[in-house]
């Protein structure tokens, strides 16, 4: 298979589906797959990499039994918990991460989904924020509903994050308490309240590379608007915490080939990044167009927003955000 040659077919218009043997990318020259990847990009995206940050508005004391996670209750870690946020600090982190010049920023909530008195918390904060601020927002929240997910539009919510995880054979050994179904059910509904799609899922939980095929495939299918990728880093007290951690290689392969399926989705670096030289540098250069910044959901950020711009800027690509762009006009 020759890489830039189908790198270029896919500039042209192909789209590689479910129905093609796609096996090549496992063994093909990962250093011809990653420039081919990043063609891809530069067509497609172009040099704008898109910044997000999370605050964890709601943490630990999850019912589901998802084994890499730190929150669930069915793991025995050290994690905080606490219920919803105070409006104050979530509205200040937003400020503080607008300052900053990140592109979006966005609630995540531990649990099935936000309900009740604090969805309506939830609510309120954002109304703040689309009000005071003018940086995009993106919600995490669980399996919300259609009149969910269309008031937190209104509230003036643009994108919803919400992980396939992993392929559908492989998500039962992920997670017991959901199904690989309900999940599809709820971006399905993303998509259809007029949404941006944020789902992705994290590799090194002991899947298999054709898993990791299937999950860029599905998630192609789905027209997933955003895509994160994540390394895992185990967490003591959790079912996978003698998982090998991944090689930067195998990250980058993974990124790479996830470029090819999905040319039109930004494709996001998230946890791991501990894991590649140079905060992910390579991996800028091997499709990825996006990235979480700033302080992540449970474990300690490897880079600060303010070394991924200058990172980002050195290789020349574009850290302003949209609203920005538009003060100065």
């Amino acid at each position: 298979m020759d890489l830039l040659t189908l790198a270029q077919e896919i500039i042209n218009g192909r789209r590689l589906g479910r129905e093609e043997d796609l096996s090549f990318f496992l063994t093909c020259d990962l250093k011809e797959l990653c420039e081919g990847a990043d063609r891809i990009r530069e067509h497609f995206i172009g040099d704008k990499v898109d910044l997000c940050s999370i605050i964890n508005g709601r943490s630990g004391r999850c019912p589901e039994d998802c084994k890499y996670c730190a929150q669930s209750v069915h793991n025995h870690t050290d994690c905080e918990a606490y219920g919803f946020l105070a409006e104050e600090q979530i509205v200040n982190a937003c400020r503080i991460n607008e300052s900053e010049g990140v592109d979006r920023f966005s609630i995540v909530t531990s649990g099935t989904a936000l309900t009740g008195e604090e969805f309506e918390k939830a609510i309120h904060a954002y109304e703040t924020m689309n009000k005071e601020c003018k940086i995009d927002l993106c919600a995490s929240m669980g399996f919300l509903d259609e009149e969910q997910l269309h008031r937190l539009h209104e509230a003036g919510v643009t994108s919803y994050h919400h992980n396939i995880e992993t392929s559908e054979r492989n998500f039962p050994n992920i997670c017991t308490t959901h199904t690989y179904a309900q999940k599809i059910e709820t971006l399905k509904k993303v998509k259809a309240e007029g949404m941006c799609a944020c789902s992705g899922g994290i590799i090194g939980m002991g899947e298999t590379w054709e898993d990791r095929l299937d999950m860029a495939v599905s998630l192609s299918e789905l027209g997933i608007d955003s895509i994160p990728i994540n390394a895992l880093m185990p967490i003591k007290g959790t079912p996978l915490e003698n998982e090998t951690r991944l090689t930067e290689d195998e990250i980058l392969r993974t990124i790479a080939f996830f470029r090819y399926i999905n040319p039109l989705a930004n494709i996001r670096l998230a946890a791991g990044r501990a894991l590649l030289t140079e905060d992910g540098k390579m991996a800028f250069q091997s499709g990825a167009s996006a990235t979480i910044t700033g302080n992540m959901l449970t474990t300690a950020a490897c880079a600060t927003i303010r070394s991924d711009r200058k990172m980002l800027a050195d290789l020349g690509r574009d850290v302003t955000p949209q609203y920005r762009k538009k003060q100065s006009n």
